[in-house]
């Protein structure tokens, strides 16, 4: 993939905008590049008033691997990453306001860390049956800064914690039972069936809609407190011997014994 490439690719299809992760030689890990990207999209879906739902697919043979750590590791120790270029929203909802339309995630293959996390932060996610999950950032020597320590535990505090706070892996199956995921599908169907889902949604009045989800946002518990103080704790793990050590053991594809320091 040359630098030209765009990391995420945009198709328009009626009232929806179909956005597909699309770097698929990195199994779509997400670097400072492509969250770029993302965001500019999520911010073309807001504006554009001829624009009632988003799709967000993946190409290849998974949704996301996470974050690519050679790129966005050191930035984030740093702090000198930006998320959100000018014209963009988060997609995750945590640096900017959420976008105002209704988004369906279609998930397949490795769905990692910030692929849940944008699962938490969707308004309907279809499942390949084949689809497995994990919020693996404890085994990083980070936390998870895309929401999950917000909105996963809405889910259920239990079921929270044990795949937040293990890393563990966990299947389609497990992701419909605790509520990630809203329907499970023969893997292939995935991205049909969202697009079914978005259509129904587009084919209702856009006023009404987008008034629905803002009330049902509003019902939330506030979580500002929480959100402001995840991108510095990120930055004070990423300065730890045990980020440093884990991030090359994970480069390296061996594991690591943490110390705590």
């Amino acid at each position: 993939m040359s630098e030209s490439t765009p990391r995420v690719a945009i198709e328009r299809r009626g009232h929806i905008l179909h956005m597909a992760l699309d770097r698929v030689d990195k199994r779509n890990a997400a670097d400072e590049r492509m969250l770029q990207e993302l965001a500019l999209a999520y911010g073309q879906l807001d504006r554009d008033p001829t624009l009632r739902a988003g799709v967000v697919s993946a190409r290849g043979d998974h949704f996301t691997a996470g974050l690519d750590l050679a790129d966005v590791a050191p930035k984030l120790a740093t702090g000198r990453i930006r998320l959100v270029p000018d014209g963009g929203l988060d997609p995750w909802g945590l640096q900017t306001e959420p976008v105002r339309k209704p988004v369906v995630l279609a998930v397949h293959g490795t769905c990692l860390t910030l692929g849940v996390e944008l699962a938490l932060a969707s308004d309907i996610v279809v499942a390949a049956d084949s689809t497995v999950f994990a919020q693996l950032e404890v085994a990083r020597g980070i936390m998870p800064f895309g929401g999950a320590t917000v909105r996963f535990p809405r889910l259920g505090w239990g079921d929270a914690m044990r795949w937040v706070l293990t890393g563990d892996r966990f299947d389609a199956q497990e992701a419909h039972r605790i509520g990630l995921v809203q329907e499970v599908v023969p893997a292939g169907g995935e991205m049909e069936r969202a697009f079914e889902l978005a259509e129904r949604i587009a084919a209702q009045a856009p006023l009404a809609v987008q008034a629905t989800l803002a009330a049902a946002r509003e019902a939330l518990p506030d979580a500002a407190d929480a959100v402001g103080s995840l991108l510095p704790t990120v930055q004070r793990l990423g300065m730890t011997n045990d980020a440093r050590r884990a991030a090359e053991g994970y480069l390296a594809g061996r594991p690591i014994p943490f110390e705590g320091s």
